[in-house]
């Protein structure tokens, strides 16, 4: 039921107007001074207000005219009572009311009056909603446009990245060879020539052989281990930024996970104030599914991104003695729920997640807002992608002293 403020001076017109509304359940309130009723409107926000031309007391065109120009008033359906006399001299006022009643009042033109008010109120929410709607979409294209214009960059780095790569790799492969072959030869020159001369002798201790002899082989070592973790951080820069353009494909769950732990690697070893954050991973022998991966791995980054962030949260507010105890964790695991379904569930040992936060991340709205936290806005792009556009769903268990487990369940099929 709506809520009405009335200004009217005579009593009759009074009385019938909080009556007829009154039965009908909406919520009336009646005031006999023009003064008073701004007073009220600007306490109460009605939404609609009923204001009698006709009588001599009430400056019905000022209070209009005001009502109008409040910004928190102007949703107001504003029905002005007249008779047809005085409609023609109303008329040429120019005034900003909504809708008009002659008096006197008969009782289902008043009622339609109000009823009309109800619709307007419904059509402007939802205008408004259909409006919030339209920039969401747009603010989803923008930022879908943006990932994928990201992720071409990124792929299109790693490819630049990894052709000089490969072709240090695959050559150290050589140079591992080469040198274990000079070595040996060295080796038996060294057997051979039992006295070599004073010039030789001084060059060997001049440039350690002995200690270059043992650290070639694993300088060359260093260099393939360090190649081979810049190989496998491209590869995952590439699987992580695969483009969604071409639709629906089918991805490796374990893969993106694994992918996007590489990608965090950097987050986990122990800082000041906090240890290393354990990761335990506990993956199921899970069928490929059909998705988008690309915004896929990115809900999965917000996600273990939000973990990582809960843990440090929680050290900074220890005490250093404490701190130095805690043993923060991250556990991933994969199941298959079901012929049609899998799971994934991603918890930490950190602190919970406060209610408004989680009553955030399903607001639909949310990423088109300001939002007073950061990690809300991550989780809910996270939600968008795994329940609106994958048709999944994303539960938050959080409690004190327990931290906080996400479980998402995704369909295998979407065709």
């Amino acid at each position: 039921m709506a809520k009405i403020l009335a200004i009217v001076a005579d009593t009759v017109t009074f009385q019938v107007v909080q009556e007829l509304l009154g039965q009908e359940g909406h919520q009336v309130r009646v005031v006999t001074d023009d003064k008073e009723g701004l007073e009220l409107a600007k306490e109460l926000s009605p939404d609609a207000i009923i204001c009698d031309g006709t009588s001599p007391q009430i400056n019905f065109l000022e209070v209009c005219r005001l009502v109008k120009a409040d910004r928190e008033l102007t949703a107001a359906y504003f029905i002005l009572l007249t008779t047809p006399e005085q409609f023609e001299e109303v008329q040429e006022l120019d005034a900003p009311f909504d809708d008009f009643l002659f008096k006197p009042i008969v009782k289902q033109e008043l009622l339609g009056r109000v009823r009309a008010s109800e619709r307007g109120r419904e059509l402007r929410a939802q205008w408004a909603l259909t409006q919030q709607e339209l920039d969401l979409s747009r603010d989803r294209m923008l930022q879908n446009e943006k990932m994928s214009s990201l992720g071409e960059l990124v792929s299109g780095i790693a490819h630049e990245i990894n052709n000089p790569i490969t072709f240090i790799y695959s050559n150290l492969t050589h140079v591992q060879t080469y040198a274990t072959d000079l070595i040996e030869l060295l080796r038996l020159y060294q057997k051979e020539l039992v006295n070599p001369g004073a010039e030789i002798l001084q060059k060997q201790q001049d440039m350690d052989v002995e200690f270059v002899l043992d650290d070639l082989l694993k300088i060359v070592s260093s260099m393939r281990n360090g190649s081979d973790r810049i190989r496998q951080i491209i590869l995952s820069l590439q699987d992580f930024s695969r483009s969604d353009r071409s639709g629906w494909q089918l991805f490796d769950v374990s893969d993106g996970l694994e992918n996007t732990l590489l990608l965090l690697q950097h987050r986990l070893p122990a800082r000041e104030g906090r240890r290393d954050i354990k990761v335990m991973k506990e993956f199921g022998n899970l069928p490929q599914i059909e998705c988008y991966a690309g915004l896929l791995n990115q809900a999965f980054l917000n996600i273990i991104n939000h973990e990582i962030d809960t843990l440090e949260e929680l050290t900074q507010e220890f005490e250093e003695s404490e701190s130095v105890k805690f043993k923060p964790v991250i556990w991933i695991s994969t199941q298959v729920v079901d012929e049609r379904r899998i799971s994934i569930e991603i918890g930490d040992n950190g602190m919970a997640i406060s209610e408004d936060i989680t009553a955030q991340i399903s607001d639909p709205f949310l990423v088109a807002k300001p939002v007073e936290h950061s990690l809300a806005l991550g989780l809910a792009v996270s939600y968008r992608i795994i329940v609106e556009q994958h048709k999944g769903e994303l539960t938050c268990f959080s409690e004190p002293g327990k931290g906080t487990r996400f479980r998402i369940e995704l369909p295998l099929r979407h065709s």
